[in-house]
C-alpha cells in the first residue's frame, strides 16, 4: 500500500484497522496487525500503550473479547477518514451487532511511516451522546 500516491488507500486503511478489532480468529488478527503496524508500532489509548507487534496484538485481542465475543458489539467506522501529509484520521463507532443506538464513539489519529503502516497510532474515547 502506497498512501501518499493513491489517495483512496487511506479509507481502506481505515477499514482494514477497523475489521481487526472485529477479527475472531486469531491468527487472522495477527497476520491482520503485522500488515497494519510497523514493527515497532505503536499504540496510545487513555492510560494504556502498546508498542510491538506482541504487544498490540494483546491489546487488540483484549478490546475484542471485552467488546465484540463477549458484550455483542462491533465497530463501525464512520464516514470521515481524512489524510494529511504522513497522517490518517477518522471516527468508529461501537454498535450492537444486533442493532440499536451507538454504545461509543472513538477518534483515531494514525502516524504513518514510509512504507503506509502505522508507526503511531493515538485512539481518543469520546463523550458518547445520549440516546
Amino acid at each position: 500500500m502506497n498512501t501518499r500516491t493513491d489517495p483512496t488507500d487511506f479509507t481502506r486503511l481505515a477499514d482494514r484497522y477497523v475489521a481487526v478489532w472485529n477479527e475472531p480468529d486469531a491468527e487472522a488478527r495477527r497476520a491482520a496487525i503485522a500488515g497494519l503496524w510497523v514493527p515497532d508500532g505503536e499504540h496510545y489509548v487513555r492510560t494504556l500503550q502498546a508498542r510491538g507487534h506482541e504487544a498490540l496484538q494483546q491489546r487488540v485481542t483484549g478490546s475484542h473479547e471485552k467488546n465484540v465475543r463477549d458484550a455483542g458489539f462491533r465497530f463501525v467506522r464512520a464516514g470521515d477518514a481524512q489524510f494529511l501529509h504522513d497522517a490518517v484520521m477518522f471516527h468508529w463507532h461501537m454498535v450492537p451487532a444486533a442493532g440499536g443506538p451507538v454504545a461509543a464513539l472513538g477518534l483515531e489519529f494514525l502516524v504513518l511511516a514510509a512504507d503506509g503502516r502505522i508507526a503511531t497510532d493515538y485512539q481518543f474515547i469520546l463523550p458518547t451522546p445520549a440516546a
